[in-house]
């Protein structure tokens, strides 16, 4: 299912404050969403719940730590299919089944199904595109990292 834009407005300054709070790192303490909130002037439970309605409105689709692969000795793999658009719901459920899986998005491109295999030992990307492969009948193409980038995100006004 494709994701719509938010409406303009949707985004509340509280909402942009916990955002860009929130994408310099999450704290390591006891009580994580207390120490923002006390940061961003507010209560804990605002914090958790102003999360919970960005999740609701699709303005985040997780939140959780993101783990780095290739430094604890695995690998990440981009890749991207081209799939028949009536299979697309039967193609991305076998994909989606594979615990390698980190996220899986639709685009509006002949290869049409992005995703990304975040893997324990590298030779396991191989095996995992293999096997999604052999299930779905379709190719997978990989596309290894060369080099990583860090970009920021911020909400404005």
């Amino acid at each position: 299912m494709r994701r719509q834009p938010l409406a303009a407005g949707v985004l509340g300054p509280t909402d942009r404050a916990v955002l860009n709070r929130l994408q310099d790192g999450f704290p390591l303490d006891d009580q994580p969403f207390a120490t923002v909130g006390a940061e961003l002037g507010l209560t804990e439970q605002e914090v958790i719940d102003t999360v919970m309605r960005l999740r609701d409105l699709g303005a985040i689709t997780r939140f959780g730590p993101f783990l780095d692969a290739a430094a604890m000795g695995g690998a990440f793999c981009l890749c991207a299919m081209a799939v028949p658009e009536e299979r697309f719901e039967e193609v991305v459920t076998l994909v989606n089944a594979h615990d390698a899986v980190a996220h899986n998005y639709q685009r509006d491109h002949a290869l049409n199904m992005w995703f990304v295999l975040a893997c324990d030992r590298p030779e396991r990307i191989t095996a995992e595109a293999d096997a999604i492969e052999a299930e779905t009948g379709l190719a997978v193409l990989r596309f290894p990292k060369l080099r990583e980038f860090f970009i920021g995100f911020r909400v404005t006004a």
